[in-house]
């Protein structure tokens, strides 16, 4: 048995692996801080004990480190394969990224983790060409969840749908959903205690809270990231009317992929469900952008946004 935190096993959450097949790795259950045994390679799942994990723990399950490979060649074989819905693709894709994301988020190496999200991001642009109405189950599977991972693949989901209406080439997708995964990367240097508060931030919090876009820079300048990276990490909470921070830039001084992060970080930070805010529904939230903060935004973005509400509310 194993502690916790035992580097020898990954978190695999519940929703990415498919009950229909045995499953070709080893599975752990996670029971009071330890993990246990579940099924050996080439075993079958049992949708019964399945449903009570997915009411309780739905990320308790883990894998080991050995068999990461073996995990991300099984969801590709799935998403580029026939035997699942695109619903089902969609649901597989976003619950295996969360996973990696979290890992990605977690790893001290950033040059691998800028590395591995391209994976990660191929993966949904591959998705969105193969499998049009896979993209539109992404967009709205959205958890309205705060915490960084959750938000940050949110961001990334409704950055590339947004994006892809606008025209953005495959490789500038790629580089997109990249930008969208990691623009919050300073937020490792901010107070756990201020990511976490239970309550809206005071002063002091704020000040702080409000440098993650300059960490976010120092980190992606020491590592072998592009400049439009760099730009989503430092420009993303610039405003068109020139009053955004950390430097007050104007519309046609801002990068176009910051821009589009600027737009869907509030759009889902609106539609997030915190303890001290209550969640706006999304065409609420949008209309609420395009009447009392339009300026904040560029208009042709906030515009073809709309068309991914619609995707999201089909």
């Amino acid at each position: 048995m194993s502690e916790l935190h035992d580097e020898r096993f990954i978190k695999v959450r519940l929703n990415s692996l498919n009950a229909k097949e045995p499953i070709p790795f080893d599975l752990y259950v996670l029971i009071n801080n330890k993990q246990i045994h579940y099924l050996r390679a080439g075993g079958m799942l049992i949708q019964e004990k399945l449903a009570k994990f997915e009411s309780k723990a739905p990320d308790s399950f883990y894998l080991k480190i050995e068999d990461r490979a073996a995990f991300k060649a099984y969801v590709h074989q799935h998403l580029m394969g026939t035997d699942l819905s695109p619903q089902e693709k969609a649901v597989m894709l976003r619950e295996s990224s969360l996973t990696l994301i979290e890992e990605l988020f977690e790893s001290p190496d950033i040059n691998r983790a800028l590395e591995e999200s391209k994976v990660v991001i191929n993966q949904f642009v591959d998705l969105m060409g193969s499998e049009p109405d896979a993209m539109a189950h992404l967009i709205g599977l959205s958890s309205h969840d705060f915490y960084t991972y959750t938000h940050s693949l949110d961001v990334g989901v409704y950055c590339l749908g947004l994006a892809k209406v606008l025209g953005f080439s495959q490789a500038d997708l790629v580089e997109m959903g990249q930008g969208a995964l990691f623009h919050d990367i300073g937020k490792r240097h901010v107070s756990a205690e201020i990511i976490t508060k239970d309550g809206p931030l005071n002063d002091v919090e704020w000040a702080q809270m409000q440098r993650h876009p300059q960490y976010g820079l120092v980190i992606l300048n020491e590592h072998n990231a592009s400049d439009a990276l760099k730009a989503c990490c430092f420009e993303h909470h610039e405003s068109v009317a020139g009053n955004g921070y950390p430097q007050q830039l104007t519309a046609s001084e801002i990068h176009p992929m910051a821009k589009i992060i600027a737009l869907t970080d509030t759009f889902d930070a609106l539609t997030t469900q915190r303890s001290y805010n209550k969640p706006m529904k999304p065409s609420g939230a949008l209309d609420f952008m395009k009447s009392k903060l339009a300026g904040r935004y560029d208009a042709d973005m906030l515009k073809a946004m709309y068309e991914v509400l619609f995707h999201m509310e089909k």
